[in-house]
């Protein structure tokens, strides 16, 4: 019998695991009529609340519950790595916990992905109905902007929800980049995806991990991660700058030689002295975000560590 490994990351979900199990235990007995065992493999990221007690509640239950335990938050890209690392099945899903995520969807993507046509098969939303204006505005336009200056492919409204085949899970692994972008690396790693579109469910228990300004931090991870656009938009800056100032200094020699009028202007001067300071620091600021990304990988330091798992050893030395 095939087995299907399912990832759910948690981070403060004791509100939700409940509710999480009730759905995917009804999706388990759907996937035992269709020859595939469940595995479900709970990382807890160094939650403040109940949450990894409620975890070993669920495993002592049930055998096909696991969980890792990390020491402290590591973010949610750890936990996926860390899932995808322990992940035993032939095929691999990854879902949040909240059930934004519909459960019931795993079937059928299986099917998809049994035809041997894909080697992923995904879920995007159609629309953002639930979340506030200013948050999906800027959303669809680091989509639009991803996509022009980056050369892999992001779709838009794409969720972490997925479902891969061994293959796809074994390229993802062979990146272990510290620095880590799921969607993108979904992405490069190339494959044939399948998209399944659902409309936006909103949480019904617990809050959101995810602030405005986590998104526009994690935003910038993307850009930096996946294109070098930015620093040729820098050197291109400054480029167009020096010849404007070139310009300049003719004019103002050719007014002095014609007219013979010394040139005045005290006020202009500073606010153009302070918009090429604030461009010259924004250039900066860009080349920074590179350099301290290339210093956090050369540190060579583990994506994440382990207090406390179930998982079976074997599933580590995979």
């Amino acid at each position: 019998m095939e087995k299907l490994s399912v990832i759910v990351p948690c981070f403060n979900e004791q509100e939700t695991l409940q509710d999480y199990y009730d759905a995917i235990s009804k999706v388990r007995e759907t996937l035992l009529g269709k020859e595939c065992e469940l595995q479900v493999i709970l990382v807890d990221d160094g939650s403040k609340d109940g949450t990894l007690t409620k975890m070993k509640e669920l495993s002592g239950q049930c055998s096909w519950i696991r969980y890792i335990s990390f020491t402290r938050n590591f973010g949610k890209e750890a936990a996926i790595y860390a899932g995808l690392t322990h992940a035993e099945g032939e095929y691999v899903s990854l879902m949040d916990v909240d059930l934004q995520d519909p459960p019931e969807l795993i079937p059928e993507m299986l099917d998809i992905i049994r035809q041997g046509e894909y080697d992923c098969v995904g879920t995007r939303r159609v629309d953002r109905k639930g979340e506030p204006p200013i948050r999906s505005f800027f959303a669809r336009m680091f989509y639009k902007l991803m996509n022009h200056i980056s050369d892999v492919e992001i779709v838009d409204g794409a969720r972490d929800f997925r479902l891969m085949t061994r293959r796809y899970v074994n390229s993802l692994l062979e990146m272990k980049e510290y620095n880590r972008f799921s969607k993108g690396l979904f992405g490069w790693v190339g494959y044939k995806t399948k998209w399944l579109e659902y409309e936006n469910i909103e949480r019904k228990k617990g809050e959101t991990k995810w602030s405005f300004f986590k998104l526009l931090a994690y935003s910038i991870d993307g850009i930096v991660a996946f294109s070098t656009a930015p620093v040729r938009f820098a050197a291109w800056l400054g480029i167009a700058f020096c010849m404007l100032a070139f310009l300049f200094i003719l004019v103002i020699i050719g007014r002095t030689l014609v007219f013979g009028d010394p040139v005045a202007g005290w006020p202009s001067l500073v606010c153009i002295i302070l918009m090429l300071s604030g461009i010259q620091l924004f250039c900066l600021g860009l080349m920074g975000e590179y350099l301290s990304k290339t210093y956090l990988e050369v540190k060579k330091r583990p994506i994440y560590l382990c207090k406390e798992t179930n998982v079976e050893k074997e599933a580590d030395e995979k």
